[in-house]
């Protein structure tokens, strides 16, 4: 991703100017609490036990907008004079501060002009309409929240009004700060790190500046995405960079420049800056729902991936280690693929392309080669004559599981692929596995259904008749009580009578799909 350095001009002087001592006293005096709670300061049981130190969530998904932003965009919008709020405000977002902006509006009775990027959630747009009723008119405009505000800026030099920065403010930053004073409230004893995620910098800035105020030895740590990293970018350079693109999957810190004042603190107080991918990310959304039963957005399970990433790093650091949960506006068709994602994030899958000699008994002897490990997903179609060519996914308990399973099908004569940190991979080619195959001679396609139980379908395997060969095979665990595969099953005409013998003595549910149309269209030979 290619960057370079911010030539935009900072924030007014006046408004850049603020001394920690001020930040201090204005997080101190914010009227956040007109519109937002304490949020729980919460004991992560599960993940302290797996990590052996204390962990605690600071849920800010808890919010009446589920998110922390209110905090700043209410903050500064309660300060602003009554001329200044006859004149409305103008504010740009990826969707979590619009919805503060949103209800401090409609709270306050001032008129808003939202600019959200068309790549916002739907479920964010939604709930800014929803919050701010007649006294917010959304604007959609560009493909980021970076591209949404040049187009608020825009709409501020013909129409007037005071914009609400998202974290480039030092009312908005000091409204994000009582973050971190409720953290150190919550939990005076020992605690060793604040994990926070970060897009402008306006949260990580006012909760460091805080924490660092009244408890300097408490590391504080900010977290970003891999391929949204403008603020560990702009740490490392010295100065401000802009990023030419940004990921999407963690929208709401999806951010081409960070802020000025925001990247002064930061400058000041951060301690260090750790990135993640996205599978990290989606096995701390399922960490987070294990722990709270809630789902966080994957901006707000940020600071958790981080935090784990840094407890393998650093296992002796004493003292608890916090993540700040900022945001669950999770849009419900995100689920399929951060349920897909998190069993690699978290190293509980490994996903390889397996080749084993086109013969009699070889299938078999690659099921055994698994031993007792639960296959999570099975994909094959027969299109070659001397080798098959599997895509499998396999349960693992940790990465030197997945290497010493490696090492066993190598040692198999099995041609192995790693494609676990393969993106291309996991998020395109294990759909594409299969098509028509003129090998497929005689095929019966059937679909089948199995108890779904630790080595359920290994046993399943090992049932299928030898004499017939496997031409296609579809699995995916889906986490219900029943597992269904697809199979396709080479049985010459003469031989069809037997096959219907082994289908009533195999005792699973079947169901003959071989003249299902889509099949006879995209799959029969």
């Amino acid at each position: 991703m290619n960057a370079r350095i911010a030539a935009a001009p900072p924030p007014s002087e006046e408004r850049a100017a603020a001394t920690d001592h001020e930040l201090l006293h204005r997080a101190l005096s914010a009227r956040v609490y007109d519109v937002a709670i304490e949020s729980a300061l919460q004991p992560a049981t599960l993940l302290s036990t797996r990590l052996d130190r204390p962990v605690l969530l600071k849920r800010e998904d808890q919010q009446p907008v589920f998110s922390f932003k209110l905090r700043g965009a209410y903050n500064r919008m309660v300060q602003l004079d009554a001329a200044q709020r006859a004149h409305g405000v103008i504010a740009a977002s990826a969707g979590n501060h619009a919805q503060g902006v949103a209800l401090a509006a409609a709270r306050l009775g001032i008129q808003a002009t939202i600019v959200m990027p068309v790549t916002a959630p739907q479920l964010k747009v939604d709930a800014v309409h929803r919050l701010g009723g007649s006294a917010v008119h959304v604007v959609l405009s560009g493909d980021s929240y970076s591209d949404a505000q040049a187009a608020a800026a825009r709409l501020q030099a013909e129409q007037g009004g005071t914009f609400v920065h998202p974290f480039d403010d030092v009312d908005v930053i000091a409204g994000q700060a009582t973050i971190g004073l409720e953290i150190l409230r919550q939990h005076p004893g020992p605690l060793h790190a604040v994990f926070v995620p970060v897009g402008g910098g306006g949260l990580l800035a006012g909760v460091a500046a805080c924490i660092k105020a009244q408890r300097p030895e408490v590391r504080v740590i900010g977290v970003q995405m891999v391929d949204s990293d403008a603020m560990a970018r702009s740490l490392e350079a010295g100065e401000r960079v802009v990023l030419d693109e940004v990921g999407l999957f963690a929208d709401g810190t999806a951010v081409k420049r960070v802020g000025a004042l925001t990247f002064a603190l930061c400058q000041r107080h951060v301690d260090a800056m750790l990135r993640v991918d996205t599978d990290a990310v989606c096995a701390a959304i399922a960490d987070v729902h294990a722990e709270t039963r809630c789902v966080p957005e994957p901006s707000g399970a940020l600071a958790l991936a981080g935090l784990k990433q840094y407890a393998a790093a650093h296992p002796a650091c004493d003292g608890a280690l916090v993540a700040i949960v900022s945001g669950a506006n999770m849009n419900f068709d995100r689920l399929r693929f951060v349920a897909e994602r998190a069993e690699v994030g978290e190293q509980r899958e490994a996903v390889f392309a397996v080749t084993i000699p086109e013969e009699r008994g070889s299938f078999r002897r690659f099921c055994a080669a698994l031993d007792q490990r639960s296959i999570t997903e099975f994909n094959y179609r027969i299109g070659d004559s001397a080798a098959a060519h599997i895509f499998v996914g396999v349960q693992i308990a940790s990465r030197s599981d997945r290497e010493a399973l490696l090492d066993t099908l190598r040692m198999q004569d099995f041609g192995v692929l790693d494609l676990t940190d393969d993106e291309l991979a996991k998020l395109h080619l294990r759909h594409m596995i299969g098509g028509r195959s003129p090998l497929a001679q005689h095929e019966l396609l059937y679909r089948f259904e199995f108890p779904e139980r630790p080595g359920a379908l290994v046993r399943f395997l090992g049932h299928m008749h030898p004499d017939w060969n496997i031409s296609l095979f579809h699995y995916r665990s889906h986490g219900a009580d029943y597992g269904r595969i697809l199979v396709g099953i080479q049985v010459p005409p003469h031989e069809r009578g037997l096959f219907q013998g082994f289908l009533d003595t195999l005792g699973y549910p079947h169901c003959d799909e071989s003249e299902h149309p889509a099949y006879r269209l995209l799959l029969q030979g």
